[in-house]
């Protein structure tokens, strides 16, 4: 009795599908091409958006930060912006405060326009030392020729 019962339970089992164990990923080709795509589009735009006209310097570059560094600039018409934001000079101390936190040992990078009076390049870079900051970098273009 118990031959014919487990022949029986295996003649039953032939019929039924077994569980599919593999995992279908042309979805996740799919999904994983479209946002490819999208990050090769917006990475190029995620630079900093404001245009200065940066001084030439044969000083050596600064190795490239990890993150995204905390940028202020100082366009030749005399506007400050952080990062593309723009604030007024009064502003300037009370929102890199607020930006900072707790981190002000981090670099901050001014990038002033070549045109701009070194009265006003001190003012800004005095403004963002009272605002914590004593990791001031000055951003240059460098120079073709050394």
């Amino acid at each position: 009795m118990a031959g014919s019962w487990a022949s029986g339970a295996r003649s039953g089992s032939r019929g039924r599908r077994g569980l599919a164990a593999e995992i279908n990923v042309t979805p996740l080709v799919d999904v994983m091409l479209v946002l490819l795509i999208v990050f090769m589009i917006t990475a190029p735009l995620l630079t900093t958006g404001v245009e200065v006209s940066l001084p030439k310097a044969s000083a050596d570059n600064l190795q490239a930060p990890k993150k995204q560094p905390l940028s202020v600039s100082l366009a030749a018409s005399g506007q400050i912006y952080i990062q593309d934001t723009e604030v007024g000079p009064e502003e300037l101390v009370s929102t890199l405060s607020a930006i900072a936190g707790e981190g002000y040992e981090q670099r901050i990078y001014l990038r002033a326009d070549e045109g701009v009076n070194y009265g006003n390049v001190m003012e800004v870079m005095t403004r963002m030392q009272r605002a914590g900051y004593s990791n001031i970098a000055l951003v240059t273009d460098p120079k073709v020729n050394r």
